[in-house]
C-alpha cells in the first residue's frame, strides 16, 4: 500500500464502498436526502494489512481501556471468501482476551471495541463489535458516540421488517448499511441518515472504513505500522505498538482502506466543528494528541488559567488522581506552591457487590483514594480536580483532609460547572442531580466544607487548548446544543421500547401472526 495514493485512488471495486465519484465532495442533489431530515464513550481500534492484526488490536484496546471498561471484543478477517472470526465478552480487555482467544483470531485485518454504554444497558448482547452476514456480505461495526435520532430510525426499520438483536443504537447503523442500494444510489447514502455523534469503524470483506460525523464530536486518528494501516480513537494506542501517526480523520470524512490503498469521501453536509471539550478535560489519556495538541499540556495550561482566575495562599497543591494531576501541576507552577500527591490511588479497584449502606458508601470512597495524612496535617491545602458532578465524592475528600488535620481546604476545578445533559456520548446524570443545578456557588462551597471554591470559566478552559471557541461542543456547560435534541432522550430509550412491547403483549387484544387462518 502506498501513502502517496491516499486521496487519489478512484478505482472501482465490489467492496462495501467500492464505487467512488470523480470528486470527493458530493453535489447538492446527492446531499438532499439528509438535508430534509429533521450515549456511549468507547474505544475503537482497527488494523488493515498486518499478519498479527488481532494481537495489535489487543494492545490497541489495552491502551484505550480508559474509554470503556464494561466489555471488549475483536473481530478478524483474512479478506474475501473467508469467515469473520469474533470473540467478545463482558469485562476488561485483559480479562476477555488471553493467548488462547487471540490465537483463534486469525487474519490480516481486525476491528476492536471496548465499551461503556450510553445507549443500551451493559449486557453481553450489547457488546461490540456487531457482526452480520447480509446481501453485502459479512460486515462488522464498532461505534463511539451517540445517535440522537436512534428511536425514529429504529421505528422506521422495524416497520420495514428489520429484526434487532440488541438495544444499542449502533445496531441501527448496521441495519441501514445492510439494506440493498436502490436506483444506483451510493452506499454512503445510509450514513447520511444518522444524526448525532459517531466515530465508526466498519469492516467489510474487502475494506476497513473509518467514519467521523460532520461535527467531529469524538476523536479518530490514522496511523501506519510497516505496510499496515491502523485506526484508533486516541494516538496513545499508536505509541504502544510503535505505529506512526499520520493524521486525524477529518470531521465528515469517510476513509476507505483496501488492498489498493486509501481514499476519502465526504458525504455529509459540512458543519461547524464541535469537538467535545470533555475529551480534553477528562476522557482522553494525557499522552494522547487531540487535534494536534497534547492532552497533558492542555490540562496543565487549564491549571495555570485556574490559578490566574482564582489564586490562593496555600502551603501545598494536591491533585485528585489521575485526571486532576496535570491541572494541579499547572496550578502549583503558576503560583509557585509545592505540589504533592497526598492522595494515593488504588489502581486495582473492582466492582463491589455488597448491599448499599452508609458504611459501604464510605468504604467505596476511601478504597479508591487513600490520604497520606502527614503531608497535609497543619497545612493550607488546595485540592484540584477536573470536575464536580454530584459533589458527594468531593465532599468525602474534604472530610478526609479535615480529619487528617488540614488547616485550610480550598477546592479548585479545571472546568466550568456542569449544568446540562450530554446527548452526544457522555453519560452524565440527570441535570436535576447535578450539584450546580441544585445549589448556588456559596451553597456548594458550604456543602463541600471548603474554605473557598473556584471553577475555571469557559473562556479560560478553551484558551488552554490554543484553539478558537467555535471549534468545540460546550453544551454540558452552557446548554448550546449544536444539534437539536429530544429532552426525553437517555441511554435507556431502547429498553423502554422493549417494555412498551411487553405491555402490549400483556393486553387482551394481542396481535397475532396468522389472524386470517381458520
Amino acid at each position: 500500500m502506498n501513502l502517496q495514493n491516499a486521496r487519489l485512488n478512484t478505482r472501482q471495486s465490489d467492496g462495501l464502498f467500492g464505487v467512488t465519484r470523480p470528486s470527493n465532495r458530493p453535489d447538492a442533489e446527492e446531499m438532499s436526502d439528509s438535508a430534509v431530515l429533521p450515549q456511549h464513550e468507547c474505544g475503537l481500534f482497527g488494523v488493515f494489512g498486518h499478519p498479527n492484526a488481532a494481537v495489535l488490536t489487543y494492545y490497541g484496546l489495552f491502551a484505550l481501556q480508559h474509554r470503556g471498561q464494561e466489555s471488549a471484543g475483536i473481530v478478524t478477517s483474512n479478506g474475501p471468501r473467508t469467515s469473520f472470526l469474533i470473540h467478545k465478552d463482558m469485562g476488561l480487555v485483559s480479562q476477555v482476551f488471553g493467548q488462547e482467544e487471540l490465537a483463534k483470531l486469525k487474519g490480516t485485518r481486525a476491528l476492536g471495541h471496548t465499551r461503556y454504554s450510553t445507549t443500551g444497558t451493559s449486557t453481553i448482547k450489547n457488546a461490540q463489535p456487531f457482526v452480520v452476514d447480509c446481501i453485502r456480505g459479512q460486515m462488522a461495526i464498532g461505534h463511539n458516540g451517540n445517535l440522537i435520532n436512534a428511536d425514529l430510525l429504529r421505528d422506521e426499520l422495524e416497520r420495514k421488517g428489520s429484526i434487532f438483536q440488541t438495544t444499542a443504537d449502533s445496531e441501527i447503523i448496521l441495519h441501514l448499511l445492510a439494506q440493498p442500494v436502490d436506483n444506483g444510489s451510493s452506499a454512503l447514502a445510509p450514513l447520511r441518515r444518522i444524526e448525532g455523534a459517531f466515530s465508526l469503524l466498519i469492516m467489510s470483506e474487502r475494506e476497513l472504513i473509518a467514519v467521523r460525523d460532520p461535527f467531529g464530536w469524538r476523536p479518530l486518528s490514522l496511523g501506519r505500522l510497516d505496510d499496515a494501516y491502523v485506526v484508533a480513537s486516541e494516538t496513545c494506542a499508536f505509541d504502544l505498538i510503535h505505529a506512526e501517526f499520520i493524521r486525524d480523520i477529518e470531521p465528515g470524512e469517510v476513509l476507505i482502506i483496501d488492498e489498493s490503498g486509501m481514499r476519502s469521501e465526504f458525504p455529509f453536509q459540512p458543519q461547524q466543528p464541535a469537538f467535545c471539550m470533555f475529551e480534553y478535560v477528562y476522557f482522553a489519556r494525557p499522552d494522547s494528541k487531540l487535534g494536534g495538541v497534547n492532552v497533558g499540556k492542555v490540562r496543565t495550561e487549564m491549571g495555570r488559567e485556574l490559578a490566574r482566575r482564582f489564586p490562593v495562599e496555600a502551603d501545598i497543591v494536591v491533585p485528585v488522581p489521575d485526571s486532576g494531576n496535570y491541572a494541579a501541576l499547572g496550578f502549583a507552577e503558576e503560583l509557585n506552591i509545592p505540589y504533592a500527591h497526598a492522595f494515593v490511588r488504588n489502581h486495582y479497584i473492582g466492582r463491589t457487590f455488597l448491599q448499599p449502606s452508609q458504611l459501604i458508601r464510605d468504604f467505596d470512597v476511601r478504597v479508591k483514594l487513600n490520604l497520606i495524612k502527614e503531608m497535609v496535617a497543619g497545612k493550607r491545602v488546595v485540592v484540584v480536580d477536573d470536575s464536580i458532578v454530584r459533589g458527594t465524592t468531593a465532599r468525602a475528600r474534604v472530610v478526609n483532609l479535615r480529619e487528617a488535620g488540614a488547616k485550610e481546604v480550598h477546592m479548585r476545578v479545571s472546568c466550568p460547572p456542569h449544568r446540562f445533559a450530554c446527548h452526544y456520548g457522555i453519560d452524565f446524570p440527570d441535570p436535576e442531580k447535578l450539584i450546580a443545578n441544585q445549589m448556588s456557588m456559596e451553597e456548594i462551597c458550604k456543602y463541600l466544607g471548603v474554605d473557598s471554591l473556584g471553577y475555571l470559566d469557559v473562556e479560560g478552559m478553551v484558551r488552554a487548548t490554543g484553539k478558537p471557541l467555535n471549534r468545540f461542543c460546550l453544551a454540558c456547560f452552557n446548554g448550546d446544543y449544536p444539534l437539536p435534541v429530544d429532552p426525553a432522550l437517555d441511554k435507556f430509550i431502547m429498553e423502554r421500547r422493549e417494555q412498551r412491547a411487553k405491555a402490549l403483549a400483556d393486553q387482551e387484544a394481542q396481535p397475532t401472526l396468522f389472524t386470517d387462518l381458520k
